[in-house]
This record gives C-alpha cells, sequence and structure tokens, in this order.
C-alpha cells in the first residue's frame, strides 16, 4: 500500500494514496502545485547551490553537513508524486555508496566521529524514509536497493554499541522499512536506539542533553522539550517501535507526553517553538507570539506524530490537531506560488520584512524566501503534500472513517465514496456512495463544531427536503457514524457552523494576558498590514462579531479597532489609559495561512483588547 505510515497493529488502518485520491480543493490544488512546482524548485535549487553535486564527488563540497538529508527528502517527494526524474536523481545517489553500505558525503573520511552534530544516522534515515516510499508506490528498483545496503550497514556498525544520534528520525525511518520488508532487524535497531536515548548516550553540550532529548530516557519524560523537530521526530520513532512491538507502556509515556506538551507547550497555530536561540520549545506556557519560533519542519513532524498516535488508537483528538497545524503551519509555510517558504512562523511580526530573491542566510523574517542555508522546511513541504492523501481516512473493521474534511474518492473494502465540500471556507460536507456495499462510515466533527448536524438522505430522494425528525441529528464533536448497507447514490450530509469566533488565551500565558484572536472553523486568522497601514503597533481590537468579506471563494473577516495615541512620547509608561484612546479604524483580518503572500507587512494574530 503507498503509505508513508503503514503500522500492522493498532484500532486503525490507514488508507494509502492508491485507496484515496484528493481532489481539487483547498488541499487538491496545493498538492497539483507541489507535484507541479514546487519539487522542480527543490531540485532546481540543489543544484543550484551544489548539494547534488556532492554525490557527483564535485569539490569542495557544499552545504551544511547535514545537506544529504535534503536530496533524499526530494527523492521521497518524487515517489509519492510518482515524478519521472527519480531514477536520474537516484542513479547519481547510488554512484556515491560506498561498498559496505556507508553513504555521506560531508563524512566518508571520518565516520561516525561527530554523534552530536554529524547528522549521519539522521541523513540515514531521510536515505530509508525516500525508499520506503519508492518500493510502496512502484515496486524495487536501485533506489530501494541503496536503502537496503545502506540500512543493512548500520544495523552491522550499531546493533552492538550504545551509540546513537543527536537528530531522531532513523528511529521512524527503520520501522517503515521492517514494516515494508518484514525482516526484524531493522525493527530491533530502532527499539534499541529508542531506549539508548537518555541514559545517556550523547556528550553534554551548552544547550543541555535536553536539547536532543538525551537528558532522560523515554519512557521517564514528562513532556516534550528541546529542539522541537528532534524531539517529534523521537516521539514518532518511539510511536511506531510501541505499535509494532505491543509495548503498551511505551505508547503511553508519549501520549502521556502528547496531552502535557499541547496543553502547555502549544501555539494556538499548532505549531510548536517557543525559543529562536535553540530552536526549542520553551517551559509551560511560555508562549509569546512575537519570539515565537514554530519551524513549519516542527508543524509537520507533530502532523505525522499526531497521525501516528490517532492510527494508534482511534482518538479524534489526535486528528483535531493534525488539522489545526495543517491548516495553520503547513499550508502556511509555502507561497501560494509554490516557490517560496516560511522557516519560521512567529505570531506577530513588527517590521515589514526585506524582500530576497536569493538564498536567504537566516531563518527569521516575514517573509517567504525561494531557499534557505538549511533547506529542510522546502523539502519537507514537497514530501509531506505528494503524500497528503494517505492522512485523509483509515480504515476499521466495520468500515471507514473520513479525518480530513476534503474532495476526495474513497475506496476501501466494499465501500467507494466521493466527498465534496468547500471545506474550509464552507461547512457544508457531502459522502455520495459510489456503488452499492456495506460497512459503517464515520466523520470526523472538529472540535470547535459544537452545533454540527449530519443527515442520511438515500438514493432514492436525494433532491427531496431534509425531512424533520431523527434523519437529521446533531452530532458532537468526535466521530459520528452512520450505518450501512449502502446503495449507489445514498448521502451523507455534514453540516458545520463556520462562524467566526473569538478566542482567549490561558491566563497562565503572561505574553498574552489582555489580548484576544479571531478563528473560523479551522482557520486562525490574523491582521496584516501590507507597509504597515494601518500600524498594528498599539493597536487595541473591539470584541465584536466579526464581519466576513468573501472573494474569489476566499473568507476574510473584519472587526473594528483603536490607534492607540500611546505616551507622549518622552517616557513609555504612565497611569492608565481608557479603552476609548486613539483614533477608530476598520481593521482587515486574513486567514494566517494566506499572510505575507502580497508583499512586505507587519502582522499579528493576537489583538490587544485592552
Amino acid at each position: 500500500m503507498a503509505n508513508p505510515v503503514l503500522p500492522s497493529s493498532g484500532v486503525l488502518a490507514p488508507l494509502g494514496l492508491d485507496s484515496v485520491r484528493v481532489l481539487p480543493g483547498f488541499w487538491g490544488d496545493r498538492i497539483a502545485l507541489n507535484n507541479e512546482v514546487t519539487i522542480a524548485h527543490c531540485q532546481e535549487w540543489e543544484e543550484r547551490e551544489g548539494w547534488i553535486g556532492n554525490f557527483r564527488g564535485e569539490r569542495p563540497r557544499r552545504g551544511r553537513e547535514f545537506s544529504d538529508s535534503e536530496i533524499y527528502k526530494l527523492l521521497e517527494a518524487m515517489a509519492w508524486a510518482d515524478h519521472p526524474g527519480l531514477p536520474a536523481l537516484a542513479e547519481i545517489v547510488a554512484r556515491a555508496q560506498e561498498g559496505d553500505g556507508y553513504l555521506n558525503t560531508r563524512w566518508s573520511g571520518s565516520r561516525y566521529t561527530d554523534f552530536e552534530w554529524g547528522h549521519e544516522l539522521y541523513c540515514y534515515g531521510h536515505l530509508i524514509q525516500a525508499g520506503v516510499a519508492r518500493l510502496r508506490r512502484h515496486g524495487a528498483d536501485q533506489l530501494t536497493e541503496v536503502v537496503t545496503k545502506a540500512a543493512d550497514h548500520v544495523c552491522r556498525r550499531f546493533m552492538d554499541t550504545n551509540e546513537t544520534c543527536g537528530h531522531p528520525v532513523i528511529e521512524m525511518a527503520l520501522v517503515e522499512l521492517y514494516r515494508a520488508t518484514g525482516a526484524e532487524r531493522y525493527l530491533e535497531m530502532a527499539r534499541r536506539f529508542v531506549e539508548r536515548r537518555g541514559l545517556p548516550a550523547l556528550a553534554d553540550i551548552p544547550f543541555g542533553r535536553g536539547y536532543y532529548q538525551d537528558d532522560v530516557p523515554v519512557r521517564q519524560a514528562q513532556v516534550f522539550r528541546g529542539h522541537v523537530v528532534r524531539a517529534l521526530y523521537l516521539a514518532s520513532g518511539v510511536v511506531d517501535v510501541a505499535v509494532e512491538t505491543g509495548d503498551q507502556e511505551l505508547l503511553k509515556a508519549v501520549e502521556s507526553q502528547w496531552e502535557r506538551t499541547v496543553a502547555r507547550r502549544t501555539h494556538l497555530t499548532g505549531g510548536m517553538g517557543s525559543r529562536h536561540a535553540d530552536e526549542s520549545y520553551g517551559e509551560d506556557y511560555e508562549l509569546p507570539p512575537d519570539r515565537a519560533y514554530n519551524e513549519t519542519c516542527a508543524g509537520i513532524a507533530s502532523i505525522m506524530l499526531a497521525h501516528r498516535l490517532l492510527l494508534a488508537t482511534g482518538d479524534a483528538r489526535y486528528a483535531d490537531l493534525a488539522e489545526r497545524t495543517m491548516y495553520n503551519v503547513l499550508a502556511t509555510g509555502v507561497a501560494l506560488d509554490g516557490k517560496s517558504f516560511f522557516y519560521v512562523n512567529p505570531l506577530h511580526v513588527r517590521v515589514p520584512a526585506t524582500p530576497l530573491d536569493g538564498v536567504n542566510h537566516a531563518a527569521e523574517g516575514g517573509l517567504r524566501s525561494p531557499w534557505f542555508d538549511v533547506s529542510c522546511c522546502p523539502n519537507n513541504i514537497a514530501r509531506t503534500l505528494a503524500s497528503l492523501p494517505a492522512y485523509v481516512a483509515a480504515a476499521k473493521d466495520d468500515g471507514v472513517l473520513i479525518h480530513h474534511l476534503t474532495p476526495a474518492e474513497i475506496r476501501s473494502g466494499r465501500l467507494a465514496l466521493r466527498v465534496e465540500t468547500g471545506y474550509p471556507w464552507q461547512g457544508s460536507v457531502s459522502v455520495r456512495v459510489l456503488e452499492d456495499g456495506e460497512g459503517r462510515i464515520g466523520l470526523r466533527v472538529p472540535a470547535w463544531a459544537t452545533d454540527a448536524t449530519l443527515a442520511h438522505v438515500p438514493a432514492s430522494s436525494p433532491d427531496a427536503p431534509l425531512p424533520e425528525g431523527p434523519v437529521v441529528r446533531p452530532v458532537d464533536p468526535g466521530y459520528a457514524y452512520v450505518e450501512g448497507p449502502w446503495r449507489a447514490g445514498d448521502e451523507i450530509r455534514l453540516e458545520l457552523p463556520m462562524r467566526p469566533r473569538w478566542t482567549v488565551p490561558d491566563r497562565r500565558i503572561d505574553a498574552l494576558r489582555g489580548s484576544a484572536a479571531v478563528e473560523r472553523g479551522p482557520l486562525v486568522y490574523c491582521a496584516e498590514s501590507v507597509a504597515d497601514e494601518p500600524p498594528l503597533a498599539g493597536v487595541t481590537a473591539q470584541v465584536e462579531p466579526p464581519v466576513e468579506h468573501e472573494a474569489d471563494g476566499v473568507v476574510e473577516l473584519e472587526v473594528g479597532a483603536r490607534l492607540a495615541s500611546g505616551s507622549d512620547g518622552s517616557w513609555p509608561y504612565g497611569p492608565p489609559r481608557t479603552a476609548e484612546d486613539g483614533a477608530e479604524v476598520r481593521l482587515r483580518l486574513v486567514p494566517y495561512h494566506r499572510w505575507g503572500n502580497r508583499g512586505p507587512a507587519t502582522m499579528r494574530v493576537w489583538l490587544p483588547t485592552i
């Protein structure tokens, strides 16, 4: 099955790219743009920057010590997209592999001399993920042979040591290779890597061992901490190991860590990461909007973890966080043209960024860039969007669950379905049965949808008005089910309340006290001011029902606000001021994922209300 995550057990069985076809719409359009534009863009820049040339032996070597991994992420994206350029790129990679399976363009002459920062095992992890994608989408070929040789080399070299990598990812890659091949050694190697971390297995560093989750063993940790991408990749691998070995204690440990992290260390967008210095989590409730890091790769890693926990448990809360992060981090990370990207995703930008056409040498900034010195995010976006249909739905013994509401055709067992919706702009979702069949159909009702209704319209009267009574029923957040059997033409209609809503932060978040944000459906909104007109510094919003405006199918909002006059200019403090201070303005709010597409701008998600 063409699927990036294919557990052998669990409550749910994911449906892959061979069972789900995402149709034009919010995600379908982005998948098409990714496969047609973004993948080629990434390959062009990797050639331009010499990262692909490293595999040809071109000297001097260019790029960071982990740049090999970006070629592997690109290969994975190509594999899921069935891209015709994959064989030629795989051939270049294959020629660089050494006879014993070792493959790294940076460390060939000094293997495994820097586990803390060398990223050798990290690079193997992304190589293996690319090979698994190719194997499941296409079958065995040169790339999968390279991957098997590299994985076997890792097992020979590390099975009986106490070593591991400063950047996790190989753990979940090895488990997936085990799932694809049935070779037990890959699962055992992944298990040993998981159990070694925190003993400790790595040297101490200025950031502390918590930076790469080597401060305490996985089973003893209380919350995700340290470098966010590392923490989430490790947790994903831990879930994979727990599921395949039947280790419920290990699975419960990650569930508990996820719960506390979501409750105390996660931004409104679903993004994670509060500190720029080490790309890390902060302490509980340390969630500043302007210094939020929220790396795009961290958002993608959070989606990966939530998806794994969803499959293992069937709990809709994991799909809820995945949806929030998909719409407000993944979709934000790439511009509407598919050719420029955010590395970080703060919730408040004070100064408009300077446009940049070349390589961005800093991750910070309020404008998407075509490339970065560390371009993990563009390639991560490419591979995630290319495989996104595999996240949409899952099978259960008694039917199908639809996690993410997007136009799609879904086939599983004796069910063939077509989903039609204008989500996230509109709240109507139709699931039409294409063929006679059997099984229970479940749709996820998002956590914010407290007034949703569900109706079953039989094929015999698809155009008749919906009758009163039990046929139309209210449904609570979670999964709403309709039982079969089914006739071709039967329809399920889900109605979600798409009203803008004000959201306030927990009072323990010091940086957000006295502010509020606006959401509509799964989307977080922000005030965007191109050229800082009106100036957003000092703006005070009026908490009133937002006014909706629709243009080209996109819903924007408008609220009243005042531009505070501030102090007299000689001292930035003084007596309390009233909410009526300052000139009245109408504040335009745009979906957060669309900000920064109209040029340099200031932006803020959290609006002061006092």
